[in-house]
């Protein structure tokens, strides 16, 4: 049985979190040794990474929308008095201010 210990010692074996980073530019050569990563979020010149990183706090994991992609996903609950409809309208199909966009700081 596995046990993880959030904050403890980071495993070897284990990706560096860059690798699945939105923030990240990931360039990889021939040969296994060949990587550069930078990131997008350090303001100076040498933003490259040179090591694998175990934890980050700007980390954004691509492989999950962001907020904008869930928002041009999102699927809106409107209702027509005229026409006394009640339904789901996609955010696409909405006038630009019919739209509720969240700002990033409306979420934890």
């Amino acid at each position: 049985m596995r046990i993880k210990i959030h904050g403890g010692t980071a495993r070897e074996d284990e990706p560096s979190l860059c690798l699945t980073c939105r923030n990240a530019t990931v360039i990889r050569g021939r040969n296994l040794r060949d990587e550069i990563i930078e990131c997008g979020l350090l303001y100076r010149d040498d933003s490259r990474i040179a090591f694998p990183v175990s934890y980050c706090s700007g980390y954004s994991d691509r492989r999950q929308p962001s907020l904008r992609e869930m928002e041009e996903m999102a699927w809106v609950l409107r209702t027509d008095r005229g026409r006394r409809i009640i339904g789901f309208v996609p955010a696409r199909n909405l006038r630009p201010k019919e739209r509720y966009v969240l700002e990033d700081d409306d979420w934890p």
